[in-house]
């Protein structure tokens, strides 16, 4: 029997290992940097032309302690100080609509890539875009005002509540009340 929960623990310890250990860590074909996934994000993924984006580093996910310098070929440099989770850059007016964009994180060394995909359709600033929300019915309690189907609804209701007092005394007066 122990030799079981042994095996168990062993093999449970080791798909802990194999399943979070390689991913946080993997091989770039470019380069001898390590490439850390984990920690790091572009907001939003994909932005218009001329857009702002978020650059965040998880301090805790990345084990990144020092300054972070991130670069790309659709935004300037950004660095992000060591006291600092975030940064924001401008994204290139010029940048190809529809193309995606590789962000590259650099701390100390060890990078993470991310993707940064260019919005296909840049929105009209000189044309207001109609408002996008879902058309929830016509709103109010009146809409459709239909006096029979209230009357109706009104009787339903008084019927229900005067049927239910009915049984009501009815028990009472039966239980000895």
């Amino acid at each position: 029997m122990r030799a079981i929960r042994v095996a168990s623990a062993a093999l449970l310890g080791v798909t802990a290992l194999t399943c979070f250990a390689p991913a946080a860590v993997a091989s770039d074909g470019d380069d001898d940097h390590y490439v850390m996934s984990n920690g790091y994000r572009v907001l939003p993924s994909t932005v218009a032309a001329g857009g702002d984006v978020v650059l965040q580093v998880d301090r805790v996910t990345s084990g990144c302690r020092s300054a972070v310098t991130v670069t790309s070929g659709v935004f300037d440099t950004v660095d992000i100080p060591k006291r600092s989770t975030s940064a924001v850059a401008r994204v290139d007016r010029d940048a190809k609509p529809g193309a995606s964009y590789r962000v590259t994180f650099d701390c100390g060394g060890v990078s993470a890539v991310k993707e940064l995909t260019i919005a296909a359709v840049r929105p009209d600033p000189l044309r207001p875009q109609p408002p996008r929300g879902v058309h929830a019915g016509e709103g109010g309690s009146f809409a459709g005002f239909d006096l029979q189907e209230i009357g109706l609804g009104a009787a339903l209701v008084a019927g229900s509540v005067g049927a239910a007092y009915r049984v009501a005394r009815r028990r009472t007066r039966e239980d000895g009340g």
